[in-house]
């Protein structure tokens, strides 16, 4: 009876955690733990999974394109874009923990890749190169910055007109952002929305930075 009563006691404690660190990223930064990044890029994924393929896809990536990947973790995105831009492209890998930073980089050497920049920073504080960017991405992390309007600023600040935004979001995710608050978000920054993939539960959403008249 006991190990029953406490398997029917995870999941609901699983569900409780998960809303208390939701409402908290609403005040404070709380990125992911360091120690789940076998979460955010599963090991057994066997070199680039499919689910990253499709993501790069949706980028539309060319040779020598500037790419900012925001909240980069252990460099799921940012190690294929590096290999996929050439010697002439540039990948910025920008996360808030220095853990996070540091085990990308070792796999950036493993790959034999110099053409990634790995910077300690967040985003909201006007950091950013501006106009500098021809490609950015959010990949689970909006919900994780308190200053979610402020973010999406620098980030259109920092992208070239004509250029791309791609934000991701699942259900699994505790900070987990719904399409129309993703959307309003965006829309209140100056993007306008050029495509929707995948399901209100989990999708991939990309938004242009429009040329100025």
């Amino acid at each position: 009876m006991n190990a029953l009563l406490y398997l029917l006691l995870i999941p609901v404690a699983l569900i409780i955690i998960s809303l208390v660190w939701r409402f908290a990223s609403r005040r404070y930064t709380i990125p992911c733990p360091v120690w789940m990044k076998g979460l955010l890029d599963p090991p057994s994924a066997g070199g680039t999974s499919a689910r990253t393929r499709k993501t790069i896809e949706h980028l539309a990536i060319r040779p020598g394109m500037r790419v900012l990947d925001a909240g980069s973790g252990p460099g799921r995105l940012a190690i294929p874009l590096a290999g996929a831009l050439g010697r002439d492209g540039e990948v910025t890998a920008i996360d808030i923990q220095e853990e996070m930073l540091h085990e990308a980089e070792k796999r950036a050497r493993a790959a034999g890749l110099t053409n990634i920049r790995f910077l300690r920073m967040g985003l909201g504080d006007g950091g950013l190169e501006q106009n500098h960017y021809d490609r950015a991405l959010l990949i689970t992390v909006l919900g994780e910055i308190p200053d979610r309007e402020a973010a999406l600023r620098d980030l259109f600040g920092a992208l070239k007109p004509g250029g791309i935004l791609l934000i991701e979001e699942t259900i699994r995710d505790p900070h987990f952002q719904t399409r129309s608050t993703v959307r309003k978000l965006a829309g209140a920054a100056g993007f306008v929305e050029t495509g929707f993939f995948g399901s209100r539960f989990s999708f991939t959403m990309t938004f242009e930075k429009h040329p100025v008249a």
